[in-house]
């Protein structure tokens, strides 16, 4: 589902931040921000867990571009509060200060196109699993006025660049502020 260009879909999900639960969590709140939304399959996976926490190192990165992480994967809120509670070297992202939403109704991977797994939708529009669901790693990147200005799927068992995805920001900021293409290779 191409997002390029649009208005980032209207979410309320719940999320945790800083062990909170966050009952009514919106992307509207970062009006003003560019964000970068990352989705991963699952909390306590190796692949997951290095994403995870290499956000959280190039967080300083983000900050510095007017930018906010925010994460997601169907798990629960409390397998979240759990995961950021649970030190590294066991598995865990203990230490990650931005949010991870807990998608468990599969409303927010299925907004984004990243929800992988069999399901349907019933007369009413609604989601129907006809098995586990669990969300393909996508990347989304909207500018200040919510709008996707980057999409990108990946394989779940690899993980993500970071630099491609600072140098992707860095791109889209120029273009903005500068009105400047960016060609191959462009560097900020």
């Amino acid at each position: 589902m191409p997002l390029l260009g649009n208005i980032a879909p209207e979410i309320k999900a719940t999320a945790v931040q800083d062990g909170q639960v966050i009952r009514e969590f919106t992307l509207e709140q970062y009006r003003g921000k560019y964000v970068v939304l990352f989705f991963y399959p699952e909390d306590f996976t190796s692949v997951c867990g290095s994403e995870v926490h290499a956000f959280q190192d190039r967080l300083a990165d983000f900050a510095s571009r007017d930018a906010v992480v925010v994460g997601c994967s169907t798990d629960s809120a409390s397998t979240h509060k759990q995961y950021m509670r649970t030190p590294a070297n066991q598995g865990g992202a203990e230490g990650v200060k931005y949010p991870l939403i807990a998608d468990m109704n599969r409303n927010v991977s299925d907004a984004f196109g990243t929800l992988d797994g069999n399901f349907e939708y019933d007369p009413f529009g609604k989601l129907v699993a006809t098995s586990d669901l669990l969300c393909n790693r996508g990347l989304f990147i909207l500018d200040r006025g919510g709008i996707v200005l980057h999409q990108a799927y990946h394989l779940k068992p690899i993980g993500r660049d970071l630099d491609a995805v600072l140098r992707e920001l860095d791109a889209i900021r120029h273009l903005q502020i500068h009105g400047e293409v960016c060609m191959a290779d462009w560097k900020a």
